[in-house]
């Protein structure tokens, strides 16, 4: 068993190998789903001295403890569930819950309350059912603020939602008219 230093060391790891830089170690991703074998990611890691006594039981251990599940083993087969830089990994269209929650900082809030919220760097843009993970994304850069989503409204101008598994939602944007600032208790803002 992996200790927490090395567990979140191997973690970062695998986000660059499986979602932002596959070709710099040569790992080839399937395009439809983003996974690549779990062999092949083992002798790319076993080519480095740091990583060469990883086992197929020590990425599993990362995977089930990943806090923001950001990746996912299927039979012999390792993919990032979502925030892929290299491929643009298909989802199936869903319909998702009615509200969904987008953790951003305040210097963004204005602009996603008058532009709508768009994927920036990344592919997509990531919603969340509840609101830990719109947390942890958004008190990443800066003082946290939660955008409330009515997906309804979104889909009725034309949204599509895709579930990327684990509470997370994605889009290829989400207007303006569809957002609002999430507060608690009686409009307190966070």
């Amino acid at each position: 068993m992996l200790n927490e230093k090395t567990a979140v060391g191997l973690s970062k790891l695998l986000t660059k190998l499986l979602r932002h830089t596959p070709e710099e170690f040569g790992i080839d991703l399937e395009q439809k789903d983003g996974s690549c074998k779990l062999d092949e990611l083992l002798r790319v890691l076993h080519k480095q001295a740091k990583w060469a006594h990883i086992t197929t039981e020590d990425i599993q251990q990362v995977v089930s403890q990943s806090d923001k599940q950001r990746f996912e083993i299927v039979g012999d087969r390792i993919r990032a569930r979502y925030g892929h830089s290299q491929v643009k990994v298909a989802y199936l269209a869903s319909v998702p819950p009615a509200r969904l929650y987008h953790g951003t900082n305040s210097k963004a809030l204005s602009s996603i309350l008058q532009d709508g919220i768009h994927p920036m760097k990344r592919q997509y843009v990531h919603l969340s059912v509840g609101l830990q993970f719109a947390t942890l994304a958004g008190s990443r850069r800066g003082e946290l603020r939660i955008v409330s989503v009515d997906t309804v409204q979104a889909a009725n101008l034309g949204v599509t939602f895709y579930y990327a598994g684990n509470e997370v939602w994605l889009a290829d944007q989400v207007p303006a008219e569809c957002c609002s600032l999430y507060s608690n208790d009686g409009g307190k803002e966070l």
